[in-house]
């Protein structure tokens, strides 16, 4: 697959869906996009995914003459841009980017034991919305405070230096957060 006589031939060969041509293609440039989506935050199974979406579409834009071998461009340089690119959509997409709010609430979830039908599962909705919302109500000081140790994960000493305040200071005043947050949470109810 190195020359443009081979490339040529190749192509006729894919047209006409040979099997030796298809099965080489795939096998030859699979191990290389595994590796380059295994590097870039995917898995095995993400490689697999994109692998085939991208063969299928080399295989429909070789039938449909949208692809042309060219001197500095293979075949396998093009089927390995189009998993790239599918890659790269696929990791700016919705399905990528998840935010899970609820496990930096778990104080205020009902535990899976209480639940047990569909009712159940929209009072948790509701009460987490309740949280939400009482947050929202919370001053600036407690709001700063709870995002810092909740939501960026950082240590209490390291709040404490940046509010410039003692270690115990600073866990007394999450605790009456806290409290504040519990105590507007349940009122809005």
């Amino acid at each position: 697959m190195k020359t443009d006589t081979d490339n040529t031939q190749i192509i006729e060969l894919i047209k006409i869906n040979d099997e030796g041509v298809l099965k080489t293609l795939y096998h030859s440039n699979f191990p290389k996009i595994e590796a380059f989506i295994l590097k870039n935050n995917g898995t095995k199974d993400h490689a697999k995914d994109i692998f085939q979406e991208a063969f299928i579409a080399v295989w429909k834009n070789v039938k449909a003459n949208k692809y042309t071998p060219q001197n500095n461009h293979t075949l396998n340089g093009y089927l390995y841009t189009i998993s790239k690119n599918k890659w790269m959509d696929y990791l700016r997409s919705k399905h990528h980017k998840k935010t899970v709010v609820t496990s930096k609430l778990n104080h205020f979830e009902i535990s899976d034991k209480d639940l047990q039908d569909k009712h159940d599962d929209i009072l948790k909705e509701n009460r987490l919305q309740d949280v939400m919302q009482a947050f929202k109500n919370l001053g600036l000081p407690c709001k700063n405070l709870l995002t810092k140790f909740y939501f960026e994960k950082k240590s209490m000493n390291t709040i404490a230096e940046e509010m410039q305040l003692d270690a115990a200071s600073t866990r007394n005043k999450k605790y009456r957060c806290m409290q504040k947050l519990r105590e507007l949470a349940l009122k809005d109810n």
